[in-house]
This record gives structure tokens, sequence and C-alpha cells, in this order.
């Protein structure tokens, strides 16, 4: 089915994107990751997500230590990056860290944060295999699910929910028409890069939509999830063991 095409999305389709293919060039790579950097700087992604990191972190007692968070899947960093800038620029105590399977990925991390001057370092880690650290009070995770099929995904989900010490946020694309031509007109305004504009279209064709994320975290036991909609056409999951412990089917063994 060409791309251009408007797709059913009542099934998801995950296709393969030019992104995750190895060997993909270098410049290629880079080039989309900048583009990948201005949508999500027009999608405000980062300030979605750092609402209930301020809450979490105002309602710690005055001399408690830093929050320590990870951002999972990071890619070239700018969520972690603009994660340590808004804790700054409220006076927020957060320690940041990130981590990707691809070293390219990371190492363009580790020069963005030097040239921003912000505190942030970054690992390889491949997220599905390897052992999730465990002194991390928050963990998030943005536009990755879709990338992966349904059991990784749940199997993501559990292994963030049993990592984290206090909050979990997921955060991705929703799979519905409007999503879609949201993705076409954002790809070519905000971005040259043709890996992105076809990536973009493939990437909410891969996405779930919000009651099967919900099906899926209830399978992968994170009960108590707080689950939305927000701007534009994606969603956020909260879920903290405190949530849990409280959820009427209580903590998962």
């Amino acid at each position: 089915m060409p791309l251009l095409s408007w797709p059913r999305l009542a099934q998801r389709q995950r296709l393969p994107e030019l992104m995750d293919q190895p060997g993909l060039d270098p410049e290629l790579h880079a080039q989309a990751l900048v583009g990948l950097r201005r949508i999500n700087a027009v999608s405000r992604s980062a300030a979605c997500l750092f609402e209930p990191i301020r809450a979490l972190a105002r309602a710690l007692p005055p001399n408690a230590a830093p929050l320590r968070l990870l951002d999972v899947a990071c890619g070239g960093g700018d969520l972690a990056l603009d994660l340590a800038a808004l804790a700054q620029r409220h006076g927020l105590a957060l320690e940041v860290e990130g981590c990707d399977i691809s070293p390219q990925a990371v190492a363009l991390a580790e020069a963005r944060a030097r040239e921003r001057a912000l505190e942030a370092s970054f690992f390889v880690s491949d997220v599905l295999a390897d052992p999730l650290p465990d002194r991390f009070d928050v963990m998030v995770s943005s536009l990755f699910l879709h990338h992966l099929d349904s059991a990784d995904a749940e199997t993501l989900l559990a292994r963030l929910a049993a990592g984290c010490r206090q909050l979990l946020l997921i955060s991705d694309l929703l799979r519905t028409p409007l999503g879609y031509g949201l993705a076409w007109a954002g790809t070519r305004l905000l971005s040259r890069s043709p890996i992105v504009h076809i990536d973009g279209l493939l990437s909410v064709r891969g996405a779930f939509q919000l009651a099967e994320v919900a099906a899926m975290a209830e399978r992968a036991g994170l009960d108590g999830v707080d689950l939305r909609r927000c701007w534009p056409e994606r969603y956020l999951l909260r879920w903290s063991p405190a949530q849990a412990a409280l959820s009427p089917a209580g903590p998962r063994g």
C-alpha cells in the first residue's frame, strides 16, 4: 500500500521503520534525529511528562535526595535534556540519565548535553535484554512502545514497573485518523528528512490505541494506571507502586 494513501487503522500494522534498520547511513540518521528534535519541541513532549515529575518532586521532604530519572530508549537525548532543562528552570533537584541500544544515538546525546551545558549522562543498553539499573526513582519512555510487538511491549512495561521506585511514565502516539493526518503534515512541515517523512506515517500505523494500551498494562501487572490523551494525538500512561497498592486489585507479585 502506498504510504500516501489513507490506510485502515482499525488493526495495528507494525512495519519496519527506516530508523530501525542496521547499516543506516550516519549522516541520514543524524538528519532524521534533528527533524525528530524539532517535531518533539513543537509537540511539547517534555512539558507533558514534566508535570507529574514536578508534582512528585514537590511532594518530597525539603532535605530529600534528588530524584533520579532514566529515559529509556532515549535516542538522541532530546527528551532527557529537555527534562533536565525544565528541572533547572523550576529549581527541582533532578538527576537525569538516558539509555539507548544505539551507540551513535548515545554519542549524539552526550554531544547535545555538552552543547546545552546540561548535567545528564547516557549509556548504551538494550532495555529488553540487559538488566535494568535499580537506582532510578522515575523511569520514562517516549515514542518507543510503538516500535515493539505486543509481547515485547508488555515485557517492557513489566520490567520498567519492577525497576522504578516511585513513578513510571510512558508516552507514545495514538493510532487514529487524526494522528495519521497530523503525522503526514507535521513531518513535512518540520523536517526535510525523507526518513522522518516515511517513518512518521509508519509509526502511527504501528502505534496502539488507548484501549490496547490499557489492556497491555493490565496484562503486564500495572494495577491502578492513569491513562489519558494528550496533544498531539498521544497518550500518557502514569503508574506508581503507591497507585498499585491502592488499586482494588492490589499489588501483584
